[in-house]
């Protein structure tokens, strides 16, 4: 990068996003920009720049990922407080998007939160988004700014083509109807066969497995999902495949958000390995299945992504190798 782009691009972190911030930066040679987030007793936040951003092309990375709420208070917060110091540009990255599952009225009386977290991110001052492998497309929509939406499949792709081998016969299984797309997708990449998990939503955290459309048996199979929240999908339809032959069951996924009996579930479950991207911290939430845990970096992507941004070059033309993103 060079001794131009050093002054007028700054790269800040919130408090969910210091470890790829910190990444993507190493992978553009950018010192991470100076600033801190403060908490008062009463549990309001400060953020504080500790260098100048007028007329810079800044960029936040915060995921709004547990604590939800804290989190994208602090986002709101950081952006404001870059637009109060005359920055030129404030694009918000938000590798993993809270509140992406409730972006339609699905019965009577209930909000389209996330579309209301859109309207907060634009009155707050933001420029543009940066964002990773939404849950629904149609989010980018909701904002009235431009949204340049991110897939993970490169990475996610490129680990289990380098493993191919090893694999041995692989199938793609989709774990549910909606996610097909993206599983013929991978399935494609990969250059093996698709199956499809039948599956039916009881609740927030049950689902049912109805059945299997297509063949498993002798395979390894590889489900691919945008996020694994309670596992309990994965592990339902892991259950299936294997009650049909299948001789191992890896899953990958871009957002780990494993939440309620997740770990557990993937712990115990006939799964062999559990692969995840770092959109989200992982601290030692996972410990548990650090025998199965494979964790894959998207920070060069999003640097690439923010280097492009910066130079007001394509962001499609990552993604021109037939891997792209859930539409």
């Amino acid at each position: 990068m060079s001794a131009a782009d050093r002054n007028s691009l700054k790269i800040f972190a919130g408090s969910t996003g210091q470890g790829l911030a910190q990444s993507m930066c190493d992978h553009l040679e950018l010192l991470l920009g100076a600033a801190e987030t403060k908490r008062f007793p009463d549990g309001e936040l400060l953020v504080k720049l500790d260098e100048d951003v007028r007329g810079r092309d800044c960029f936040v990375v915060q995921s709004t990922s547990d604590p939800v709420n804290d989190s994208l208070v602090e986002l709101l917060i950081f952006i404001d407080c870059l637009r109060r110091a005359s920055a030129k540009r404030i694009t918000a990255v938000i590798p993993y998007f809270g509140y992406a599952r409730q972006d339609r009225k699905d019965e009577g009386r209930v909000p389209i939160t996330a579309k209301l977290v859109a309207n907060l991110i634009t009155a707050a001052g933001a420029h543009r988004v940066l964002c990773m492998d939404l849950h629904a497309a149609q989010i980018q929509g909701f904002f009235d700014l431009p949204v340049d939406h991110m897939a993970a499949a490169p990475v996610l792709s490129d680990y289990f083509l380098n493993n191919r081998e090893r694999f041995g016969r692989c199938v793609v299984v989709s774990p549910d109807v909606g996610n097909a797309k993206v599983a013929n997708m991978y399935a494609d990449i990969l250059g093996v066969e698709l199956a499809i998990v039948d599956k039916r939503r009881k609740s927030g955290s049950q689902v049912q497995i109805k059945g299997l459309i297509g063949e498993v048996e002798g395979c390894t199979v590889l489900m691919f999902d945008d996020m694994i929240s309670t596992a309990g999908t994965v592990c339902e339809a892991a259950h299936v495949v294997m009650e049909r032959g299948a001789v191992a069951v890896h899953v990958a996924c871009t957002h780990a958000l494993m939440v309620g009996k997740a770990v557990e579930r993937l712990r115990d479950g006939p799964i062999g390995q559990v692969v995840v991207t770092d959109t989200i911290p992982i601290g030692n939430r996972l410990d548990a299945i650090a025998d199965k845990l494979v964790t894959l970096t998207v920070a060069p992507l999003l640097g690439e992504a923010v280097h492009r941004i910066h130079h007001d070059q394509s962001i499609s033309a990552l993604f021109r190798n037939g891997v792209g993103v859930k539409r």
